[in-house]
């Protein structure tokens, strides 16, 4: 028996709700899956990529101030099917990647960096010989 069985969620406190979730869906294309106000008042917004399990949680909660993300804090890893075609997304939305691409000397994929709004790094990431199941294995 495991004492953790699985990720669920993962939170991130933004300044602008609205404008992050802007960012998430339209920008990533991460889906809204649901919405809800704490007991205590924070407004929340989940959010999962297409193929996984796992969310996001975007927690709005203005008596905590506006969020400041130190530099090389966190970020979120997705996987996209190539760097080239995610640039020429962000070049269409008037963005650009704010570090990258790194592609891997071996040809296996590479890396690159995008801001999110209140500074969160999110790191989109290729591999040319990936394979993901379509079931999850427990």
């Amino acid at each position: 028996m495991s004492i953790v069985r699985r990720l669920d969620h993962t939170r991130y406190r933004v300044t602008d709700l609205e404008k992050s979730v802007d960012f998430y869906t339209q920008v990533l294309g991460l889906i809204e899956v649901r919405r809800h106000q704490s007991p205590r008042g924070s407004q929340l917004v989940f959010l999962k990529a297409p193929e996984s399990d796992e969310l996001i949680e975007l927690c709005y909660f203005p008596n905590s101030g506006a969020v400041e993300v130190q530099e090389d804090l966190t970020h979120l890893a997705f996987i996209v099917d190539s760097l080239e075609a995610f640039g020429k997304h962000l070049e269409g939305l008037g963005l650009s990647f704010s570090d990258g691409p790194t592609m891997k000397a071996d040809g296996s994929g590479g890396f690159a960096f995008i801001d999110a709004p209140e500074g969160y790094e999110i790191e989109p990431v290729s591999y040319t010989h990936l394979t993901l199941p379509t079931k999850r294995i427990v």
